[in-house]
């Protein structure tokens, strides 16, 4: 993408974290920014420090689990601004603990926003910026979606992200291969970011009641949130950093995005066991301190 003063980008999980470093930087670069969450208040700040910032700004409270809240996003948007030229498929959620102990609740909660809302976020805009590549041969526009390095390496004890995440890798992977086969104005990105200080850890504030479960975390799932905590506190990558490798990738035309290229070390070893036809390696292999406590945190001793 050759420019972005004047033209409109759309960001899922707007309020916090990527997505708002993201329309932060959408903004000062003469962007329209249409924000979407699902928290409020949280939407009613950011939206308001954006604007501030001289955009033209439309908030938009939705849940991207609900195929028919992001169509209604997808109409007020084109209605404000027209079709959007860059679509951030960013909101996500985490959960953690052992793949036997997800309840249906879980599930349905987990993959309604992690890979549904992408799912949703690709079928309602993908046709939009086609249709206006078809009417203006000017016209370039990106979908970025949210995955994770979980999309790429499968670590224990956080099943249901990694599913998800793997889901949205081979998504992006396919709409590229889509895209590639209609047009050349409509690219596609895939964000897998590694450990960054965002609110991630903290999704279940946003949890519907309708996919709430009202029983204690298991050992499990204690273990994951506090493990998750301290990588994320911990890390030095910030969320305004990836946000800005997001928008330079847009610019560059790039598929792949990493926040920390050093974990790909990880996704070179599992690709070497499925072509060599070996069993899963041991993730903690280069930690080995921290697969041991894990294990006796499990193991009860």
């Amino acid at each position: 993408m050759k420019t972005s003063q004047g033209k409109t980008a759309v960001i899922t999980g707007a309020a916090s974290g990527f997505g708002l470093e993201t329309a932060r930087l959408a903004a000062q670069r003469g962007m329209n920014v249409v924000m979407a969450d699902v928290q409020a208040d949280a939407l009613e700040r950011a939206a308001a420090d954006v604007r501030a910032l001289g955009a033209e700004v439309l908030p938009f409270r939705l849940d991207v689990s609900r195929s028919e809240e992001v169509e209604a996003l997808g109409a007020a948007a084109r209605s404000r601004f027209g079709a959007p030229h860059i679509v951030f498929n960013n909101a996500g959620v985490s959960a953690g603990g052992l793949m036997w102990e997800y309840s249906a609740k879980d599930w349905e909660w987990i993959v309604g926003v992690n890979l549904m809302g992408v799912a949703h976020g690709i079928r309602v805009f993908t046709p939009m910026m086609l249709e206006a590549a078809a009417q203006d041969p000017g016209y370039e526009g990106h979908v970025v979606n949210t995955a994770s390095m979980a999309g790429l390496v499968n670590m224990p004890n956080t099943g249901s992200y990694n599913a998800t995440k793997s889901a949205v890798v081979a998504m992006s992977e396919t709409l590229h291969q889509d895209l590639a086969l209609v047009t050349s104005q409509v690219r596609c990105s895939v964000l897998c970011p590694y450990f960054v200080p965002t609110g991630i850890m903290a999704s279940e504030r946003n949890r519907p009641d309708a996919v709430s479960e009202d029983r204690p975390l298991t050992a499990s799932q204690r273990i994951a949130k506090a493990m998750g905590e301290k990588a994320v506190s911990s890390a030095r990558v910030t969320a305004a950093q990836v946000a800005q490798a997001v928008l330079d990738a847009v610019s560059a035309g790039r598929f792949y995005i990493y926040s920390h290229p050093h974990a790909l070390q990880s996704v070179q070893a599992r690709m070497e066991d499925i072509l060599q036809g070996r069993n899963p390696g041991d993730p903690f292999k280069e930690r080995p301190q921290i697969g041991q406590s894990l294990r006796r945190a499990l193991r009860g001793g």
